[in-house]
């Protein structure tokens, strides 16, 4: 995230992340000194893609790590390797993220002024990862699973779900009423790992709706208006990514972009 909230990063925190840094001089080090302008990190889910990064961030500074109580205990109770992030000095910050309330992130600048960033978290209803033992899963809060958030900075809104299972109301509404929507365009078909062999599970049982089929992202009825609404999170199996495709059109033709890495959005 970028210390100027009127500026807006596509940062996936994954293995690549060093060269993502690299490649995006605002994200470069500041100094001689290991250092990044990455002030906070909030993790929409435990999954794999949406973890991972931190174990290559420890090395920069100490992290303010914004997550569900769930989240957290997943990572720190479950996973011994994740540990490594309270050997920094100073310790890793962990800040709890409640659900459906306006949280400050970048305090304003003086009392009563509205020029700071603020985030909400949002339950997107999805599952906690397969890695997750039954003993845990039993004892967290299912709405903590999987969450979109949204970012709030004077009269400017940004929504970012990059795991969303498509169900409820709630991740549409914080979509249609946000400048920029950053949502899940993971998978074109619902047997989309099936039909290459990867898996025996659908999108949907691995917490993805679909882009094309019944329910699926492109038949969402989003209301008309001011929403900029963006794919991320393509997995290498989506068509999408072939810009001479039927599907790569149908998006198009649909009012959605695609996203590419290092993308900037200002707002």
């Amino acid at each position: 995230m970028s210390p100027d909230p009127s500026k807006w990063f596509l940062l996936n925190a994954s293995p690549d992340l060093r060269q993502q840094i690299n490649a995006t001089p605002e994200l470069a080090p500041r100094s001689a000194v290991l250092g990044s302008p990455v002030s906070s990190i909030l993790l929409t889910s435990a999954d794999v893609d949406s973890v991972m990064g931190l174990l290559h961030l420890r090395e920069f500074q100490p992290l303010h790590i914004f997550s569900t109580v769930s989240v957290r205990r997943i990572l720190m109770e479950e996973n011994s390797l994740f540990r490594v992030l309270s050997r920094s000095n100073p310790p890793v910050r962990w800040e709890p993220m409640p659900l459906d309330r306006l949280m400050p992130l970048v305090p304003a600048s003086a009392p009563g002024m509205k020029d700071g960033l603020f985030y909400k978290a949002v339950s997107l209803l999805g599952t906690f990862p397969d890695y997750v033992s039954d003993a845990l899963r039993n004892c967290l809060s299912p709405e903590e699973a999987v969450i979109g958030i949204q970012l709030i900075h004077k009269e400017k809104r940004l929504f970012y779900a990059p795991s969303l299972p498509g169900v409820g109301e709630d991740w549409r509404r914080s979509a249609e009423e946000s400048d920029l929507a950053l949502l899940d365009g993971t998978f074109w078909k619902d047997d989309e790992l099936i039909a290459a062999k990867r898996t025996r599970k659908t999108a949907r049982e691995i917490g993805h709706v679909p882009l094309w089929g019944e329910r699926g992202l492109l038949r969402q009825p989003f209301r008309l208006g001011k929403t900029r609404r963006v794919l991320i999170h393509v997995n290498n199996t989506n068509p999408v990514l072939n810009e001479d495709s039927a599907e790569h059109r149908a998006v198009r033709e649909a009012g959605l972009e695609i996203a590419y890495d290092g993308m900037e959005f200002e707002l």
